[in-house]
């Protein structure tokens, strides 16, 4: 069969007559948008570190920007040159909606991260409870958060469980209330106890003078009161000032002759 070069010729003439000018305004199109998106992204980016906007978040929304204008731009260049891409839009559809399936509990915890980094519940360095975990938040990822517990664990969860859960920023006002209840028998005189409890908050380097301390009877049985200790201290340290707090409220009543029940 012999080829005809003549035809083929006519054919690619009139290809290049219909086709060239779109082609070239599209990839015209194309450098230019490119540009422009540089220019747009460079001006995000130091409009973002101007307002100390998070840093993982300002990385995932400058990257999010930049890929959806370029996604935008690639398909109107196609549209003129002529390309129908009604075939390729329904595949990808398809694989949208199989991907949106299986990541579905993935992408709750990536929008869960996002809410987090911009509401700021908590913050690296907050000590957190939440899921029966107390501990200490050292990073805040786009899908999950990862806590240090007081006996050293490495505890992560998923952003979304945060988001959906109650968490008890345990750190956020800056002071936490030590509370300590103690039993005497009514033999005991409660003056002589609070005189000796006031003592021992006064000398203790880790109660703050402000919220004032607050001591009293709660409650009244049949053989016994209760007195309760409310005293103030740093939120980070708690639970060694309760420690130390309430090892010396037992000496000092010891010293003092004041006897718990059972001693």
């Amino acid at each position: 069969m012999k080829w005809d070069w003549e035809k083929f010729y006519d054919r690619a003439y009139n290809w290049v007559l219909t086709t060239g000018p779109r082609l070239i305004i599209a990839v015209a199109l194309l450098l230019i948008g490119l540009w422009l998106i540089r220019v747009f992204i460079g001006w995000m980016r130091k409009g973002l570190e101007r307002r100390n906007f998070n840093p993982s978040l300002r990385y995932f929304l400058l990257n999010l920007t930049a890929i959806s204008l370029q996604i935008v731009l690639i398909l109107m260049a196609t549209q003129i040159v002529g390309i129908q891409l009604t075939f390729l839009t329904a595949i990808i559809a398809g694989f949208s909606v199989a991907a949106g399936l299986a990541l579905s509990g993935t992408l709750q915890n990536f929008v869960s991260g996002i809410l987090i980094l911009m509401l700021k519940p908590y913050r690296v360095g907050d000590n957190i409870s939440t899921q029966g975990q107390e501990g200490k938040v050292t990073a805040i990822q786009m899908f999950y958060t990862t806590v240090l517990t007081y006996d050293n664990k490495t505890i992560t969860i998923p952003n979304g469980q945060l988001s959906n859960n109650v968490v008890v920023n345990l750190s956020k006002e800056g002071n936490r209330r030590i509370d300590i209840d103690l039993k005497f028998s009514y033999g005991i005189d409660e003056n002589e106890v609070k005189k000796v409890i006031e003592k021992t908050l006064q000398d203790s380097k880790d109660i703050l003078s402000q919220p004032k301390v607050r001591i009293g009877i709660t409650l009244l049985e049949a053989d016994k009161y209760t007195l309760s200790v409310n005293a103030w201290t740093s939120a980070h340290g708690f639970i060694d000032s309760k420690i130390a707090l309430q090892e010396k409220i037992l000496k000092d009543l010891r010293e003092a002759g004041i006897k718990l029940p059972g001693m």
